[in-house]
């Protein structure tokens, strides 16, 4: 998305602190960003929603990957060029996504 900025993010342990997380993802995207454009990346705050065990992460997914054809960006998911992952390949996603 062009103004915008959707993850998905998974604790690995008790100790995991996504305020830190975010705080060093913006970090070191805002460092790159500002090294290659020098303006600013990020706006003040961000918004967090935590899913509850009970909640199907397959359709946060499917949500996550169809947002730039709601946008009117693309007419497919893997046409997105910024569709990635740090832990999985697009094909897995788009399996995990919509598969059985």
């Amino acid at each position: 998305m062009p103004d915008h900025l959707h993850a998905l993010v998974e604790g690995e342990s008790d100790a995991s602190d996504l305020r830190r997380f975010c705080r060093r993802f913006r970090q070191g995207a805002a460092y790159c960003w500002t090294q290659a454009s020098g303006e600013p990346l990020w706006q003040p705050g961000y918004y967090e929603r935590t899913l509850r065990e009970s909640e199907d992460t397959r359709q946060v997914v499917r949500y996550l990957l169809e947002n730039p054809i709601r946008a009117g960006l693309v007419a497919a998911v893997d046409d997105y060029e910024w569709l990635g992952s740090f832990t999985h390949s697009n094909d897995e996603l788009i399996e995990y996504a919509y598969g059985s």
